[in-house]
């Protein structure tokens, strides 16, 4: 681990579930039916459900993660507990400014899937936040493909995606994520797709905030971590994906925004490092 990061509080609210209990499983199979998920993999804070076919409203299935636990030190795991530590510091100091307690959520370390609240989810589908059961799940082999396969490498890469999925917390705390599926509900596909790329763009620019304020409180940010955090969401943008696996880019199916639209609000955030800015859903 990065010696900038060795020195950061660990956050008590990780389980690591990676292989143990029923709540790690292998994956079985392969070939096309893993080449289609391909895409999902690097599309973060999507709905395990999409893939999966199982509903979201079903409640914390009775195997799910429960109280946060310590598995065996590892790098990757301590890492994770450092970064989550950070964001629980940067959201709890902005919501107290603003008169209100900032409720943690938990983090997921699984290898292959894992049962959340929204469902079974398998490692291909990439990190998600499952707002249910408020969890976010990671398979730390994400970070791996990340680098090896969209170039997108880096400590700072990898503390965006956290930061990222975060994001999603906050805006269910906030009330926002129920009120973009209610609105989501009578909008048609495209206007639906437009929804969820405001939602995304607006995670994305919550993990600049964060980036901002550990940066003030812990001077964790060195020459390059920026653009290291840039390059990962111009990797994940929806026209690079769109181009890389289907030779064309259709802006209208779009849910994440473009690798422009995902670089320039998480810049936004950490440029002010006030979550004020981030109303994605007034600017374009």
């Amino acid at each position: 681990m990065p010696v900038k990061w060795s020195t950061g509080r660990r956050s008590g609210n990780v389980v690591d579930a990676r292989g143990g209990g029923g709540m790690g499983m292998p994956i079985a199979g392969g070939g096309i039916g893993m080449a289609v998920l391909a895409l999902v993999v690097y599309l973060l804070g999507g709905d395990p459900s999409v893939v999966t076919n199982i509903p979201t409203n079903q409640g914390a299935p009775a195997n799910a993660p429960g109280p946060a636990q310590s598995g065996p030190p590892d790098e990757g795991s301590e890492f994770v507990r450092v970064v989550l530590g950070d964001t629980e510091d940067t959201w709890n100091e902005i919501f107290k400014k603003n008169g209100r307690d900032y409720p943690e959520p938990q983090l997921v370390l699984f290898t292959g899937a894992v049962r959340s609240g929204c469902g079974l989810a398998q490692s291909a589908m990439g990190p998600f936040y499952c707002p249910t059961d408020q969890r976010v799940y990671i398979d730390l082999d994400f970070y791996r493909q990340l680098r090896d396969k969209f170039g997108a490498g880096g400590d700072f890469a990898q503390a965006y995606v956290i930061a990222h999925e975060v994001g999603h917390h906050v805006q269910t705390v906030l009330g926002v994520s129920d009120q973009v599926r209610d609105a989501q509900q009578g909008a048609g596909r495209r206007g639906a797709n437009a929804l969820s790329v405001r939602m995304e763009l607006q995670a994305d620019c919550f993990a600049g905030v964060w980036a901002n304020h550990a940066d003030t409180a812990r001077k964790v940010v060195e020459p390059g971590d920026i653009e290291e955090a840039l390059n990962a969401a111009s990797a994940i943008g929806d026209d690079k994906l769109q181009q890389a696996t289907q030779g064309q880019v259709v802006p209208e199916s779009f849910t994440h925004g473009s690798s422009a639209q995902r670089m320039g609000w998480f810049k936004r955030g950490y440029e002010t490092g006030d979550p004020n800015t981030c109303d994605t859903f007034k600017q374009g």
